[in-house]
């Protein structure tokens, strides 16, 4: 499985993003999909899941701002970020496990940039 993450860039405090995740090989409408991101100095944190059957999770820090989804047609995942804050700068990863392998593939990761 390849994932190339996309979408990134620079926005004030408040404004909104979209990113995406195209993945190519293995069966995407199979496999669990999801996004971590990484702040400057800190752990990678996780941010949000959504499952074959579409069953979403989020981190409490961003419930109510952020919207995963995925569009199996088109192999993406996406990533709807709202009412964005400077503490959300960071590189956003992008993840995939597929059913019954116990592996998770990543994608390379797109920097959000949030300015006060």
């Amino acid at each position: 499985v390849q994932l190339q993450a996309s979408g990134g860039g620079r926005v004030q405090l408040g404004g909104s993003l979209r990113l995406s995740c195209a993945a190519s090989g293995g069966i995407f409408s199979s496999n669990t999909m999801g996004w971590y991101r990484q702040a400057p100095g800190k752990q990678r944190e996780w941010v949000a899941t959504i499952t074959p059957s579409s069953g979403t999770n989020y981190a409490d820090s961003v419930k109510g701002r952020f919207t995963i989804s995925r569009d199996n047609t088109k192999n993406t995942a996406n990533l709807q970020m709202n009412s964005l804050r400077p503490e959300e700068t960071a590189v956003y990863y992008c993840y995939a496990k597929p059913p019954f392998t116990g592996r998770q593939y990543w994608g390379q990761g797109t920097l959000v940039t949030v300015s006060s």
